[in-house]
């Protein structure tokens, strides 16, 4: 029964696209995560899929296990016409906001693709600067197959930076948290202060930082 469940979410995701594809002949789908997190990057994909192609039980990433991130982050990786991925780092954050590092982490992914879409679709809402011809889906993880399918490149990419980062600074735990603010990373955070991937304009991150000095 779940399973015919997450094949139904995943066709309607396909079926939302063909409106577009009907228009537009060629069109990707970009997604970013990490926008929350005290540490680390914001990491942002941009996928372009065959036109005939389904993936059964797609979903927008945070919806899916890890495990089945992994399986749709291969068969995207084998399938997809193109993929472009965009990381922007703590220190760029700190300097110009997470929105715009957001936005910026998207377009270094947009120009990563070795095709070039005649429309986009984006999570969330049009990106300034962007492509002239684009379409900002609030919730589109879970309505565009495209961007449902960049959210698990992004998502994955994210995580996998993160647990190489936690063997550098194991004291904090990047490797089960990835950097979002848990109670365990908090507690991690008071005690050491923040990490050179810390992002330093983050609240909590001040705050531990001038709870230490």
């Amino acid at each position: 029964m779940a399973s015919r469940r997450s094949n139904r979410r995943s066709s309607k995701l396909f079926q939302f696209d063909k409106t577009f594809l009907r228009r537009y002949a060629l069109i990707a789908g970009v997604d970013e995560v990490g926008r929350g997190p005290l540490a680390g990057p914001v990491v942002a994909a941009a996928v372009i899929l065959p036109s005939a192609w389904k993936l059964f039980g797609l979903n927008d990433s945070k919806q899916l296990s890890a495990s089945q991130r992994d399986s749709a982050f291969e068969a995207i990786q084998r399938s997809a016409l193109a993929i472009g991925v965009g990381i922007v780092e703590a220190d760029e954050i700190d300097r110009v906001n997470i929105r715009q590092a957001s936005f910026a982490a998207m377009r270094i992914a947009l120009g990563k693709l070795v095709l070039e879409p005649l429309h986009v679709l984006v999570d969330g809402f049009r990106i300034p600067d962007g492509p002239s011809s684009q379409t900002g889906i609030v919730a589109g993880d879970a309505k565009s197959a495209h961007i449902a399918a960049a959210s698990v490149i992004a998502k994955v990419t994210r995580d996998a930076i993160m647990v190489e980062w936690h063997e550098r600074f194991p004291a904090y735990g990047f490797k089960k948290h990835k950097g979002y603010g848990t109670p365990e990373h908090l507690s991690a955070l008071e005690r050491f202060g923040p990490s050179p991937i810390h992002r330093q304009s983050f609240a909590p991150v001040r705050l531990a930082k001038a709870l230490l000095s």
